[in-house]
């Protein structure tokens, strides 16, 4: 648990190093682990029907509800390495 807790933390860091910014899916599904490893299942109210981004950041961690946060941790870090190299 350690382990995916430094790994998690390192790959926080080392997403700020890409060189180009991910497509929107990518960035959706990298909120999405972030939140759901760090926070748990969503909380809080949706977002209103006009504030699109927000809504799709809830949806996307929404879609995540019952995953473990070691799990989304762990998913993290595997996708932050793909846009690594």
């Amino acid at each position: 648990m350690a382990q995916v807790s430094t790994a998690f933390e390192q790959a926080t860091q080392d997403i700020q190093t890409l060189s180009e910014r991910p497509d929107n899916d990518t960035l959706l599904r990298l909120y999405a682990l972030y939140k759901q490893g760090l926070e748990g299942d969503v909380h809080g109210n949706k977002p209103g029907f006009f504030d699109f981004v927000g809504t799709a950041k809830y949806e996307a961690w929404e879609r995540l509800r019952g995953m473990p946060s070691t799990t989304a941790q762990k998913r993290y870090v595997d996708l932050v390495e793909q846009l690594l190299h």
